[in-house]
């Protein structure tokens, strides 16, 4: 097998969008070469290479359309600082079978405890194993839905938003919503239901979600769509801030004290 490569090779390799092929196969070739491999396990090293790599590219890209913080990874968050139950549950939820099932994940706590971390963490590990991710907070959610919904685009901005296998709603316990953005709202969550999965940080308990939706029977049915399938999350314990004030407060030096002689 000869390592030169045929005049046009480049030019094919581009056309066809092989960029690893492109950037390896004079290297993979003289290895080739070296080793005595036959055309299909050239080809067969190839193609592997390229496969290899866009899976990697494919992998980023999600990663950059999530929206995720990029500091609240699972290599992050302090485990040991989760109630045990959480943490029992944290590694299945990071498989994502509850993805191919459309389940949900709610996650409750006051502020501070880790809710919004917590489920960062699970969907950057989503991420890793190929599933697309949308964080978005839940004002920015409504606001999108109400515009779109008022430029006679609703369905069109759903179906969008369909394409995710997973979108996180952050902080939706801080909508306090007219009768408008509750509807669409709503619309969005029924149109999930059962197909694809949703996670949604609360510092509400589902006996004040009336203050989200403001009518009862709306209460009522978003509730029993999200927890129908649904892995629920109650991060207790101390706030995450309050702690880390506290820690800085100790550490910092008392300027009213003269220091030791």
């Amino acid at each position: 097998m000869s390592q030169a490569a045929h005049p046009g090779l480049d030019v094919l390799l581009k056309a066809l969008r092989l960029p690893t092929m492109l950037a390896t196969h004079g290297e993979t070739a003289a290895r080739a070469e070296r080793e005595g491999w036959g055309f299909a396990r050239f080809l067969t090293a190839l193609c592997e290479q390229e496969l290899a790599d866009r899976e990697v590219r494919r992998i980023d890209r999600l990663r950059q359309q999530s929206r995720l913080p990029a500091d609240k990874t699972l290599a992050t968050l302090d485990l040991a600082r989760l109630p045990a139950k959480v943490r029992r549950i944290l590694p299945t939820l990071c498989e994502g079978a509850f993805v191919a099932a459309g389940e949900n994940v709610l996650a409750f706590g006051l502020p501070g405890r880790g809710k919004t971390h917590c489920l960062c963490a699970v969907g950057h590990e989503l991420v890793t194993r190929g599933h697309s991710v949308l964080a978005i907070p839940a004002y920015r959610l409504v606001q999108d839905l109400l515009a779109a919904k008022r430029g006679l685009a609703l369905a069109h901005e759903i179906k969008r938003l369909d394409r995710f296998d997973v979108v996180l709603v952050d902080d939706i316990g801080y909508v306090q919503q007219d009768r408008e953005e509750m509807e669409v709202l709503f619309t969005f969550l029924a149109e999930r239901y059962e197909r694809r999965s949703v996670m949604i940080t609360s510092n509400l308990v589902f006996s004040q979600w009336d203050k989200i939706f403001k009518d009862p029977m709306t209460t009522a049915a978003a509730i029993d769509r999200l927890v129908h399938h649904a892995t629920i999350l109650e991060l207790t314990g101390e706030s995450y801030r309050g702690d880390a004030a506290k820690q800085r407060n100790r550490a910092a030096p008392d300027s009213g004290k003269e220091g030791p002689k």
